[in-house]
């Protein structure tokens, strides 16, 4: 007579099988140790095959029922494995961001040195030279009235010359200055000739953003004011700055209109092979003179007005003005 053993025998192994596959699969702390559990219970020759195995064993009416309690805790134990290794997967993820994370608070190692951003160095790097000529500096309000800003410029309402730049107005009388030459104004109306000064600061136009033009822009203006003062004096000053801030680079100067000086003149440059304006230059104009109470027949002198962003554009070999504005640590670092 062959072995045979009863249902309740097998179903006792089943839920045994089930307790500890449970208690193990919930303590698993790795995938690896996850990995062995699946092989131990449910591989071809894990524990429940051989639990199986004994099914052979079984009278014929029981079998069906020992398959369909297997499938279901077969089922059950996938199930377990899954999740298991989910959140295994999500512990470490967990982990690996907590383990990452910058405290803030945490003391710094090492403090990496400043510098001057290129635009700032390049505005001190002119007013040096200019100073080294006996010049000072002198500054003045971003936010100008008409007056500053244009009449006294010999530039009335009406005048042609405003259409060349395209202002920020801010209310009936009041805008954004569109250069530096106002500080001339303001300077002279509080001291008295002789005067040489040098103006930076930061101006306004509306202009379009592309590689050459910014609506926000830094200028550099210089004004000498003296008896005997006439355009080789200016053009003197101009080489001297030139040479000295650029180096031995061909320079040009041409003929020119700005309103508030006469003659005037545009400055160029010789740069990678072209000739590229840097500077508008002239003779203040006897009306400016006239309108601070100054004679013009014992006073003369002359202007000049420079972009800071162009100067350092060529100085650097920087091929876009946006550059200077991203505040991107990769391109400041080269300075």
């Amino acid at each position: 007579m062959r072995d045979t053993i009863s249902y309740d025998q097998l179903k006792c192994e089943l839920e045994l099988l089930e307790q500890e596959a449970e208690k193990e699969i919930q303590a698993a702390g790795d995938k690896e140790t996850l990995e062995n559990l699946r092989v131990n219970f449910l591989g071809k020759k894990g524990r429940l095959s051989r639990v199986l195995g004994g099914m052979g064993k079984l009278p014929d009416k029981d079998r069906p029922l020992v398959g369909q309690r297997a499938n279901l805790l077969k089922t059950q134990l996938q199930k377990l494995l899954l999740e298991r290794n989910e959140h295994l997967k999500t512990k470490a993820l967990s982990d690996l961001i907590s383990k990452e994370t910058i405290d803030v608070t945490a003391p710094p190692i090492g403090i990496p040195i400043g510098k001057r951003h290129p635009i700032l160095k390049t505005t001190e790097d002119i007013v040096d030279l200019f100073c080294g000529l006996g010049y000072s500096m002198a500054e003045g309000p971003e936010i100008e009235n008409d007056h500053y800003n244009f009449t006294a410029l010999n530039i009335p309402k009406g005048h042609p010359a405003r259409d060349m730049q395209d202002t920020f107005y801010l209310g009936e009388d009041l805008l954004l200055r569109t250069h530096t030459s106002p500080v001339q104004i303001r300077f002279l109306e509080q001291n008295s000739p002789p005067v040489r000064i040098v103006a930076p600061g930061r101006v306004y136009r509306r202009d379009s953003v592309d590689s050459t033009h910014s609506p926000v822009f830094h200028q550099v203006e210089v004004l000498a004011i003296d008896e005997g003062l006439d355009f080789s004096h200016l053009r003197g000053t101009v080489m001297a700055f030139l040479k000295a801030f650029f180096g031995d680079l061909p320079v040009r100067f041409r003929a020119s209109y700005f309103p508030f000086t006469e003659p005037s003149a545009e400055v160029d440059v010789q740069w990678r092979g072209r000739w590229l304006e840097v500077m508008g230059c002239g003779m203040v104009d006897p009306s400016v003179l006239e309108g601070l109470g100054l004679d013009p027949e014992k006073w003369s002198g002359f202007a000049a007005g420079l972009g800071v962003e162009r100067f350092c554009m060529v100085r650097h070999g920087i091929d876009d003005i946006r550059r200077l504005y991203t505040s991107d640590l990769r391109f400041l670092d080269q300075f």
